[in-house]
């Protein structure tokens, strides 16, 4: 008898190869790797050798999907306390405040998600506060997770003045006469006060960690690049998850590289590389040109209609390529979180000028950039990332939006170029940025294909000329993914690592409002089947956020 492999997924639909082509037949694993992808007539012989035989009929086999930016462990500290995402007016969130307050006993009050049209055209302050949460210690995260706003109490804890001045372009907001209002720019002066707020717990940590990944899995993740190693006890809280078991997804950690930074921490990073648990591993650097238009501290060629966003994150950008060469030069590939068109214009240069080697570089986010910018990214042979989901919920066709009204018409009409990228023969990388979006993969390749929220034909497409084909929006969640980091993956093919997704609904067939709702019946990590709902397919899982 032939030897024997761990796994046999049987399936009439199973996209295959390069050419995602749904074909039937069978995909063998063994030791973690795709042994055989075979026909109809090669089912029989492979269940007989297969140590476990799945069954999924017509449900349709993908490669596994790939989020490239996730902040799974510092978005655990930001989103805390109620979530006020989407909701658009002062009352709302008003509301939701005084609702959550009333149900907690805790020092402070957290809030996460605030969009900046609840100012309703009102410069932002801790007046939002007044007559709900007086004399509360309070610290809500906005949307984008580049600014805070915080009570006056909540100042006062951290003896934050408004004088303070922070590395790069991050600053407190103050009014005319100086006073803080409550405003925090950029993660530096977040810092001001987030060191004075209570802890999680280490368990806490853990078991929220555990229960994210398990939920990523559950809507059809495999892995995950997590872009930060923010929270100091990241890779502890890492070891302890896997002293309990295996991590639900696998994880890809590239600690970021902040304004300030010395040669001793571009040091330590380096030294980072490669430690790794069974499904983790510390791979890459992550960099920040500049922060969000939202918050006027994107970095663009012209100042926004507030005459901000004319700085980069870094006081000297010189700095930001010197660390850029530094990881260059030691074959570490990098991440560039880069915005504004200014920013990702210097961004792909620097990148353009590098001594060429094998090392991949990724550009981050690219919010708005004229054509020539989006020629110098693609002649660079810098790869990108974007996500869609930041386009399709927080800006608005008619730019009745903050980032909108910020950049003006003409630079509106520029947003996430998702589809000119393509065609211009660059890599495209999708994901979720969560917390900062909502992380189902489902939700993120309907909006990718029609620029407005999933199960929402009501609201209006944003540039539907950037819509990709449904086949381009999931292969930036599978082979556009690993060729963003220079790697070989995300297909289904003999040799290839056995992470796979099965859903009830062709990805490539299926309207992509109805994709959004199809359960995920398998998710297998490296051969190891971490999620099956195939015997009940009714109680796997649907998007978790319209």
């Amino acid at each position: 008898m032939a030897d024997a492999v761990d796994l046999a997924i049987v399936s009439t639909s199973i996209l295959a190869g390069a050419s995602l082509e749904a074909v039937a037949g069978v995909v063998a694993v063994d030791g973690g790797r795709i042994v055989a992808v075979g026909g109809p007539d090669e089912v029989d012989g492979w269940i007989a050798r297969a140590r476990r035989v799945i069954d999924v009929g017509d449900a349709t086999m993908s490669p596994g999907l790939v989020d490239a930016h996730i902040h799974p462990i510092l978005g655990g500290d930001i989103a805390r306390g109620v979530d006020l995402s989407g909701l658009a007016t002062r009352a709302a969130v008003r509301g939701a405040l005084a609702a959550h307050a009333a149900t907690t006993r805790d020092d402070w009050i957290f809030g996460w998600g605030l969009d900046p049209s609840a100012f309703e055209g009102e410069e932002p302050s801790n007046a939002l506060f007044d007559g709900v949460l007086d004399g509360e210690r309070v610290f809500v995260t906005l949307f984008d997770g580049h600014a805070a706003l915080v009570s006056a109490a909540g100042l006062s804890a951290a003896a934050v003045t408004g004088a303070e001045q922070v590395p790069g372009s991050g600053y407190v907001g103050v009014d005319a006469t100086g006073r803080p209002t409550g405003m925090l720019f950029e993660m530096a002066a977040q810092e001001l006060v987030r060191r004075v707020l209570p802890e999680r717990s280490f368990d806490d940590r853990v078991d929220d960690l555990d229960r994210l990944l398990r939920d990523m899995s559950a809507a059809g993740l495999v892995a995950g690049q997590m872009l930060d190693l923010a929270v100091p006890e990241s890779l502890d809280v890492l070891e302890a998850l896997e002293a309990r078991g295996d991590l639900a997804i696998r994880l890809r950690i590239s600690p970021w590289i902040l304004p300030g930074a010395t040669a001793t921490d571009l040091d330590r990073v380096v030294a980072l590389q490669g430690r790794r648990g069974r499904r983790w591993e510390v791979c890459g650097v992550k960099l920040m040109m500049d922060g969000t238009i939202d918050n006027g501290t994107a970095w663009l060629v012209e100042p926004d209609t507030h005459g901000e966003s004319v700085d980069p994150l870094w006081n000297d950008p010189g700095e930001l390529v010197a660390a850029l060469r530094h990881f260059h030069e030691r074959g570490i590939p990098t991440a560039t979180h880069a915005i504004g068109d200014r920013a990702v214009e210097y961004v792909a240069r620097a990148i353009s000028e590098l001594e060429p080697n094998v090392t991949v570089h990724r550009i981050e986010h690219i919010e708005t950039i004229p054509d020539e910018v989006l020629a110098q990214v693609v002649a660079s042979g810098a790869t990108t990332s974007l996500q869609p989901t930041h386009c399709a919920h927080y800006v608005r066709a008619d730019h009745g939006d903050n980032w909108s009204q910020r950049l003006g018409t003409e630079r509106a009409q520029l947003a996430w170029r998702t589809g000119d990228l393509r065609r211009a023969g660059a890599v495209v990388a999708l994901g979720s940025d969560w917390p900062i979006a909502p992380f189902d993969p489902r939700g993120i390749i309907a909006a990718a294909q029609t620029r407005r929220p999933a199960w929402r034909p009501d609201v209006e497409p944003v540039q539907p000329r950037q819509a990709l084909s449904a086949r381009a929006a999931l292969e930036g969640y599978t082979s556009e993914y690993w060729r963003s980091v220079g790697e070989a993956g995300g297909v289904i093919e003999a040799g290839a690592r056995a992470d796979l997704t099965v859903f009830r609904d062709n990805p490539l067939t299926t309207a992509p409002d109805d994709f959004a709702k199809s359960p995920v019946l398998l998710t297998v990590v490296d051969g190891d089947v971490v999620v099956d709902a195939t015997r009940d397919p009714d109680a796997a899982g649907a998007l978790a956020h319209p």
